[in-house]
């Protein structure tokens, strides 16, 4: 903890709630095997305690935009092709309010940093016809940090680090043009 006003104990941490929500992913081929991919979509999560605060309601409705653009290569093994890829990302956080048990400590205000980090992906595409229309299933990881910091009125008074590693799983329908 780099601030801790409240003492609140040093094994204290905390854990992000899961979400689902659609995405669209635009993607652009260099060649028949690499590619550049961004996704768009927006995430809703509430942060709960973990530890010695396990259960207690820190962070609510902090709204997420992962900017993420990631290099691929397709493997061509006939049909199905799979892939790997990576690439940078900012998680851009908005929107946070105090939960409950942050503001019975006398939070007042919270912000999460954005950060940038490091998106790793592997998937499929599985065509479905000959013009283009196929499947796609994916999946990416994350690494990404923040810095939590709680207000009581105008004074810094809780200010932590934390790690938002999320996997991002997808599938749906895909078109190439």
């Amino acid at each position: 903890m780099r601030t801790n006003l409240i003492g609140a104990p040093a094994t204290s941490n905390s854990q992000a709630s899961d979400s689902v929500v659609p995405t669209l992913a635009v993607e652009y081929f260099f060649s028949p095997n690499f590619s550049v991919e961004t996704i768009c979509c927006v995430t809703p999560h509430d942060v709960s305690g973990k530890g010695p605060l396990a259960g207690a309601s820190l962070v609510n409705d902090a709204i997420i935009l992962p900017a993420t653009i990631t290099l691929k290569y397709h493997f061509d093994l006939g049909g199905v092709k799979p892939y790997i890829g990576a690439g940078p990302t900012r998680f851009f956080i908005f929107s946070e309010g105090v939960g409950a048990d942050a503001a019975a400590l006398g939070a007042t205000r919270v912000n999460l940093s954005d950060s940038f980090g490091v998106a790793l992906q592997a998937g499929m595409d599985i065509p479905l016809n000959d013009k283009g229309l196929g499947v796609s299933l994916d999946a990416k990881r994350y690494f990404v940090d923040t810095t939590a910091s709680f207000y009581a009125g105008n004074t810094l008074a809780l200010q932590t680090r934390h790690s938002l590693d999320p996997w991002v799983v997808s599938g749906g329908l895909s078109y190439r043009f």
